[in-house]
């Protein structure tokens, strides 16, 4: 139960690696879309204060143009006389005279700014007061640009929004003489207003923002920490039960996770494939030697009960002994290399052979221990430079167990033919003898662990059962593949086939291997 409580524990911590990822991708993403926003508004603002500036520009150098023409220090009389007929009128709240003359009274840059809400006109006199204004209130930054001895320009806040503040000191143009200060106020009430709109805009998509990409966020992250979550309770599986079966399904996916997939699914074959074989190895030992200890157990039990003192006894005992020693000493070679082959994937991943050279050296060497045999060797069909991809040694010894099994099972003709032939992308290597064949029954189970076809004669000439256990693991180990045709009285083929490694596909060092 506590095991239990555990793995739950660490299944809600690891959980919320999803959360994390979520709240890191979010996070980045509206961080992002964020600082966009902010650069569009504040270009955006930028460009519209630096048009409100040109529009009250503008303005002041319309009014000091008019204003300038004026000799004396600014009064009513002669500001409102100067700027327009008809700016007395809309002061008082008139409408101003229509010059049948004129496309309109609006021509008029000065009236048309008087007429504009969006901008107070305000005009000093050099004691600072108040001469003319087409507005009814004025502000403190208005009255603090007053007293400034130079032009300036300022952008301030009130609860209306941003203001555009321009001050200019108007001196006559006869007499050079200061005749008063003109302030215009820009409330920039449409910019104001666009500002604020945007503002409200970018604040309701942001929100929505959030929302879309959370909900994409999880959605992303979702579908790549699932995999891994399944990974880890497979492998939790197979940590309690390590004979599961339990595999990643096919994720479909071609990248990085899509390959992490495939090789977990890989290792875990693997890691089962191995405890597999230890297992089986584990029983074939204990299964096939307990005959041959036994065996020698009895003997020696024999020579301590009454064998010592009988000279006959005691030799039969040695010898007897010596047989089952050195049998359990082939037994124990073969297991091993049944194992090795199993995993020559992993240790001779690169390594190939030249099938001609190997079938030339092994035949020459059958040869000559087998001297009372006739062994030919035909490889007329064979292409010069045959490359495949094995361990040379595998491929001797694969030759090897063939040939002798042929001898081995050979009846009255003494003969063992060794072919090989070259057919599309493949090479075939044929062992053939002209023994006592085998029953086609027998010839599904010849390649399985420790069967004897004809178990009297097999021990009789020290064999296993385990030859073409070996030789199969090998051959399956390299993709290739291996078979027997067999009439019983005539004799057995058995046929090897490797795929072709072309040349172009070497390495420099495969090459000289």
């Amino acid at each position: 139960m506590n095991l239990i409580h555990h793995y739950n524990k660490k299944e809600t911590r690891r959980s919320s690696l999803t959360l994390k990822w979520v709240a890191i991708v979010a996070t980045t993403i509206m961080v992002s879309f964020v600082i966009f926003s902010l650069t569009i508004y504040s270009l955006i603002k930028s460009q519209s204060l630096e048009q409100e500036s040109d529009v009250t520009k503008n303005v002041v150098r319309t009014f000091e143009q008019r204003l300038v023409n004026i000799n004396e220090p600014f009064q009513v009389s002669n500001v409102v006389t100067t700027l327009s007929p008809n700016t007395l009128r809309l002061i008082s709240g008139n409408s101003p005279n229509y010059n049948r003359k004129e496309n309109g009274v609006f021509d008029d840059d000065i009236l048309a700014t008087l007429t504009n809400k969006d901008i107070n006109i305000y005009i000093f006199d050099p004691q600072k007061n108040l001469v003319f204004s087409n507005s009814n209130w004025v502000s403190n930054e208005d009255l603090k640009s007053v007293n400034q001895k130079k032009a300036s320009e300022l952008i301030y806040k009130t609860r209306g929004g941003m203001h555009f503040r321009n001050a200019e000191r108007i001196y006559s143009n006869d007499n050079r003489k200061l005749l008063g200060t003109l302030v215009v106020d820009n409330r920039m009430v449409q910019t104001n207003k666009l500002l604020k709109q945007l503002q409200q805009s970018m604040v309701f998509l942001s929100i929505l923002a959030i929302i879309f990409f959370l909900v994409a966020s999880y959605f992303i992250v979702d579908g790549i920490v699932k995999p891994i979550k399944r990974m880890t309770k497979i492998s939790r599986e197979i940590d309690q039960d390590p004979n599961a079966r339990e595999r990643m399904p096919n994720i479909r996916r071609n990248d990085e996770l899509g390959e992490l997939v495939v090789n977990f699914n890989k290792m875990l074959d693997r890691i089962q494939n191995y405890i597999l074989q230890q297992k089986q190895f584990v029983g074939d030992v204990s299964h096939e030697l307990r005959t041959p200890v036994a065996v020698i157990q009895g003997h020696l039990n024999l020579l301590e009960r009454w064998g010592k003192d009988d000279p006959q006894i005691l030799e039969e005992s040695i010898h007897a002994s010596l047989q089952e020693t050195d049998r359990m000493k082939h037994l124990i070679q073969e297991m091993l290399d049944l194992t090795r082959a199993e995993q020559v994937d992993i240790q001779f991943p690169d390594k190939v052979s030249d099938v001609n050279e190997v079938l030339i050296r092994t035949v020459n060497d059958m040869k000559m221990i087998h001297k009372d045999f006739t062994i030919n060797l035909d490889i007329a069909d064979l292409k010069p430079d045959t490359i495949i991809k094995m361990y040379r040694n595998h491929l001797e010894q694969l030759l090897i167990i063939l040939i002798d099994n042929a001898i081995k099972y050979s009846t009255d003709r003494k003969e063992v033919n060794v072919s090989a032939s070259t057919e599309n992308k493949s090479v075939i290597i044929a062992v053939q003898d002209f023994g006592e064949g085998i029953d086609s029954v027998e010839q599904e189970k010849i390649f399985n662990r420790f069967y004897r076809v004809d178990k009297a004669r097999t021990r009789e000439k020290g064999g296993n059962g385990l030859g073409l256990s070996i030789a199969k693991k090998l051959t399956e180990s390299y993709h290739g593949t291996i078979g027997v045709t067999s009439i019983l009285g005539t004799g057995s083929t058995f046929r090897l086939k490797f795929p072709l490694l072309k040349k172009k596909s070497l390495t420099g060092s495969q090459a000289t291997k």
